[in-house]
């Protein structure tokens, strides 16, 4: 780890020097420049910044600028946890340039504001216009008339305050790319641009350029990042590591790992060895590359034949190399673009035929001073002819095999349009390259990208006349889809669950596109949560002063001021069996489609139960720091989302995490467990014992096992000898915990199984992945032993109501107040158990007579109530993450680290800590962006209707590598029997007021025999059940008011059972559901 260290700080000297601008910002400007200055919107001077910094320079440490303002940790925490400190604060210090602010330009210019990039300057030449509501969310009606770039730039000031947004509104010169560290153009012609690529190479370091544009369904991304760069971090994942079992004396050595986890490690990969004994020559700190790489083994290159021989102990981890890239330029681009990043394996040959395609219509525009007029078919020639011109005149290597005049007429015909999907999913691309230049954190975009969505549209012919403009917002969206199909997005209904990152996203494509924006249309999002800070980075339609407001409510009015025309309905209900009353039939059965917006699975798996049910199409998406995926539920033609899972998680066995942990991941689920213990659990449990003690002993008593015991003890003990009156007993809690915790525990440990312990079979204890632990020896002088103790006490006053004093913050004071502590010798115990199953997960052991002890503490407690002052009520801590300043992490964090210490397990910061023990999911709003973006191609076809499942896609994409993987959706499974074929979207219908009999007779006719009957969570018939047959002439629906208490309205007409069936021959038959239509 430490040569890891030093090789990542190495490397920073290794990236291009970031040039510095001067104090003064005319610095760069001749006199005859100045008087440009005008046309510069700007609420400070022009920004001078240095970003990318390798070198070190005035100001700066390691590399990065210390100069630059803290992080705000709560704003950013998700962020942080997708690139750390270093690239967020290479972001702080870079100065972007985007030019051309129509829909793609907004979209890149947003992620980056949020991203926090240090200033965005907003260029552009052109006034808004009406088409321009479709696809740029900044702009109204209001800006009609205004230039976009200054129309812009206060509502992507709004987003991020510490961000410095500027509107350049006069031709780009050359100068103008000075400071800048990126600079992005998303309408530009072929020409102008090379002149601005051989520019931004020439420069030392040279200007990372960006070209990315967006004609209709077609869009394309080209990066140069100079002759070369340097990739500190190609996938920003953790170093993978593993736990050595053995290492041979070979040349080449084999090298195998416990089977505790699989090891991920990739032939070719460098790794550093360390803490090994026996074969010490590897404890060295150098990087050395392995082969052949298996589940729990790898080979290492290098003889070791002479080293000494390995007897146990060592950890191996992944040292991630630097990979330099040699960019081409865009001129040299265009002639030989070499390969192309594929995303769609059944277009391969489709990033050619764009690349064409997009050369040639500069060359139309050139020419006619004008884009293709969609549904024209003089116009659509002419761009044939100029791509077929091109074409004829490119190397063997380069040329197109075939121009097919249908493809090439549908990209003229769109061509002018900037649709908002497209921009969302090209912003989110473009937005994390940026990222990647200023930071050299993941693999840049090596160097073309093209992407089409042909399949979006509708499939009957479209009419030209169809196509033309109507003087509407969404005149750009009917020049490619027809009027036909708009009329039928602004009539859609639309529900979605969620209203975060995602939600919001959603929300501005929905306005955007004109989705439910008619009278007849209707989107219903709901969402339960309220906005907090952390929020902020990703979800752009709240501001600061939304927090604590809901959701919902929050987002669909930001969504309404994007387009007054949205008819939209906000509630604050989860979706879930409780609010079906909410949510019910009537509601669903009007929808058109569901879109999820959510972050967890159980809710995910509920939205598509119900889809299924009602046989509605459901939009899924989802994202994990720099990676999103995409999945259509369309009803019987794909599957559903629950018909395939993730593999759940691995937990850690109980008596790892209490007793051997081996990573820092068991230290924080440790230390998360006694936290909630301690200030929450314990502290509830003392109340419900003190609001009602009889009824409290009773439920005790009835239970009478093991874990009533142990949460008698630990209330006892609470009201007892760690009752606390003032905040000088809740030091000595705090400082009698640490001793428990992380000295005494670990003697009782070591003295039950000393370091030379043998298990029955003869193999020693201590082998890996167990690690021996060491005890720790308080010092008042040691910080985290004191904050600790700061956090603990301070806390545990919280939960007592015992007010905090001035001095509890003073390190100075607190030592002096924690010596004073007297801590009893602690001596280990002959025959105390300590669990080793692994396969025991309850760390709780009946070994006393429970009933007995029961008994007596609730004796004591009764003791202990009597001499509490009247209405004594304790205060539970709920954790809370996201507040820096509740010392919620403090503790959790100097739990773990004290823990991570007596076991040798390197420690983390409370930043790491947070990560971890709060499960935070990281997040960014790339990968949000591009995952909407998808979302809406995709809706196009839902609303269009009749598409066949090739026409759909799912997408798994990964911005770090980058890496874009889309297919045609899973055909959801075939079941038989007999004639008969159905899958997860039939429900068999019967209509009639059936009995149970009745029903039994009437799958016997389908050669079914049934022999349970169940509703909801209630078994309403079972063969096996004597008593049962008692309801074979009942009505199903009567008996499923009465067993099952399934509640009917007046306006529900059947009842839903689900019936368990095998065939003559004994083989289990899986039926669909079973809807009876009693009325």
């Amino acid at each position: 780890m430490r040569c890891l260290g030093f090789l990542r700080r190495g490397l920073l000297y290794m990236l291009p020097q970031k040039r510095t601008a001067g104090s003064d910002a005319e610095e760069h400007v001749s006199d005859g420049d100045k008087t440009k200055r005008s046309k510069i919107e700007n609420s400070e001077s022009v920004p001078n910044s240095v970003t990318r910094p390798i070198q070190k320079m005035d100001g700066q440490h390691n590399g990065v600028n210390t100069n630059l303002p803290p992080i705000d940790e709560d704003l950013h925490s998700r962020q942080l946890a997708v690139y750390g400190r270093e690239t967020m604060r290479r972001l702080f210090a870079s100065n972007v340039l985007i030019s051309g602010l129509n829909g793609l330009g907004a979209e890149i210019a947003k992620n980056l504001v949020l991203a926090g990039v240090k200033s965005v300057t907003l260029h552009d030449v052109e006034k808004v216009e009406m088409q321009d509501l479709s696809s740029n969310f900044f702009l109204t009606e209001e800006d009609f008339g205004t230039n976009r770039a200054l129309a812009c730039k206060k509502k992507l000031g709004e987003l991020n305050n510490d961000v410095l947004v500027s509107a350049l509104m006069e031709d780009l010169s050359e100068d103008h790319l000075l400071d800048c560290q990126v600079v992005v153009f998303t309408d530009i012609g072929l020409d102008k641009a090379m002149q601005f690529n051989e520019y931004c190479r020439k420069q030392n370091p040279p200007i990372a350029f960006i070209k990315a544009e967006v004609r209709g369904l077609f869009g394309g991304v080209f990066c140069d990042f100079g002759p070369e760069f340097t990739v500190i971090d190609t996938d920003g994942e953790e170093p993978r590591t593993g736990i050595i079992a053995s290492i041979s004396n070979d040349n080449p050595a084999l090298v195998s790992c416990v089977d505790d986890e699989r090891l991920e490690f990739q032939d070719g990969n460098y790794v550093v060895f360390s803490e090994i004994k026996g074969m010490t020559e590897l404890n060295d700190d150098k990087p050395r590359k392995i082969k052949m790489t298996r589940a729990y083994s790898f080979i290492l290159e290098e003889d070791t034949t002479n080293f000494g021989v390995y007897e146990k102990g060592g950890i191996v981890t992944e040292v991630k190399q630097p990979k330099v890239l040699e960019f081409k330029s865009l001129r040299d681009g265009l002639r030989e673009p070499g390969g192309f990043l594929l995303s769609d394996f059944s277009k391969v040959d489709r990033p050619a035929i764009i690349h064409l395609a997009l050369i040639a219509l500069d060359k139309f525009r050139s020419e006619v001073g004008r884009f293709p007029v969609a549904g024209s078919e003089e116009d659509a020639q002419r761009l044939i002819s100029i791509a077929t011109s091109i074409n004829e005149a490119a190397s063997e290597d380069t040329k197109v095999e075939e121009i097919e005049p249908r493809l090439f007429t549908q990209f003229a015909s769109g061509s002018g349009a900037i649709l908002n999907p497209m921009a969302a999913m090209f912003g989110g691309i473009v937005g994390q390259e940026v990222v990647k230049a200023c930071s050299g954190k993941f693999h840049p975009l090596f160097q073309f990208f093209y992407f089409d969505s042909l399949e979006s549209l509708p499939i009957y012919q479209l009419d030209p006349a169809d196509l033309k403009p109507r003087n509407t917002r969404y005149d750009a969206q009917i020049s490619v889809f027809g009027d036909k199909l708009q009329k039928k997005l602004q009539e859609a209904k639309l529900f979605m669950v969620g209203s975060g990152a995602l939600g919001c996203e959603f929300l501005k494509n929905f306005a955007l596109m004109g989705v439910s924006c008619s009278n007849k249309g209707k989107l219903t999002v709901t969402d339960d949560d309220v906005i907090e800070k952390s929020n902020l980075s990703r979800q752009f339609l709240f501001r600061d002063w939304n927090i604590g407001q809901p959701k919902s409510t929050v987002a669909a009015s930001a969504a309404e001021k994007i387009n007054p025309g949205l008819h939209i309905g906000a509630l604050q209900n989860r979706a879930c069996p409780e609010t079906e009353n909410v949510f019910n039939d009537s509601f669903w059965e009007s929808l058109d489609a569901v879109v999820n917006a959510l972050d967890n699975v159980n809710a995910r798996m509920y939205m598509d139960m119900r889809c299924v049910y009602f046989q509605k199409p459901l939009l899924e998406s989802g994202t994990l720091g720099t990676k999103c995926n995409t999945q259509m539920v369309i009803p019987h033609q794909t599957e559903n989302y629950g018909a395939s899972r993730d593999p759940p998680e691995k937990q850690a066995p109980m008596c790892t995490v209490h007793s051997f942990p081996h990573n820092i991941d068991h230290c924080l689920t440790w230390a998360r467990s006694e936290f909630e213990g301690l200030l929450e659990k314990t502290p509830n449990e003392v109340n419900s014992f003190l609001l009602k003690p009889s009824e409290y002993a009773a439920a005790m008593r009835k239970a009478g096992d093991a874990q009533a015991r142990d949460l008698l003890e630990r209330v006892a003990e609470c009201l007892d000898k760690e009752l606390c009156v003032e905040f000088q007993d809740c030091i000595a809690w705090a400082r009698l915990k640490f001793e428990d915790y992380f000295a005494n525990r670990v003697k009782q440990l070591t003295f039950t199984f000393p370091d030379n312990s043998s298990t029955s079979t003869g193999a020693l204890f201590w082998s890996a992945p167990k690690r021996f632990p060491e005890a720790l020896q308080f010092s008042a002088s040691d910080p985290s032993h004191l904050n600790f103790i700061m956090a603990a006490s301070i806390l545990r006053a919280e939960t007592f109501g015992i007010p905090i004093p001035d001095w509890a913050k003073n390190t100075t004071t607190l030592a002096d107040a924690v010596n004073s502590v007297i801590v009893p010798v602690f001596e280990p115990k002959k025959g105390v158990k300590i669990t080793t199953d692994e396969k025991n997960t309850n760390a709780t052991n009946a070994s006393v007579d429970d009933a007995a002890r029961i008994n007596d503490l609730l004796s004591k407690l009764e003791e202990c109530a009597k001499k509490l002052p009247p209405g004594f009520q304790m205060k539970p801590i709920q954790f809370k993450k996201d507040d820096d300043t509740n010392y919620h992490m403090d503790m959790i964090a100097g739990l773990a680290n004290m823990r991570a210490r007596n076991y040798g397990i390197a420690e983390v910061d409370k930043l790491k800590a947070k990560f971890i023990a709060g499960r935070i999911i990281p997040a960014i709003a790339t990968s949000t962006a591009m995952a909407t973006g998808l979302v809406c191609l995709e809706l196009y076809k839902v609303l269009a209707g009749n598409h066949k499942m090739e026409d759909y896609r799912n997408t798994f994409a990964n911005l770090a590598l980058p890496l874009f993987s889309m297919a045609e959706p899973v055909a959801p499974k075939t079941m038989k029997h007999q004639s008969m074929r159905w899958t997860v979207w039939d429900r068999w219908t019967i209509t009639g007021n059936l009995t149970i009999a009745e029903l039994l007779d009437w799958l016997k006719e389908k050669g079914l025999n049934a022999y349970s009957i169940s509703c909801g969570t209630s078994l309403l018939y079972n063969s096996l059940f004597p008593r049962h047959k008692e309801r074979l002439n009942k009505k199903v629906v009567d008996v499923a008011k009465k067993v099952a208490m399934v509640e009917v309205p007046a306006y529900r007409r059947h009842v839903d059972v689900v019936v368990a069936c095998d065939d003559d021959e004994g083989n289990d038959i899986d039926i669909p559901p079973v809807s009876i239509y009693f009325r």
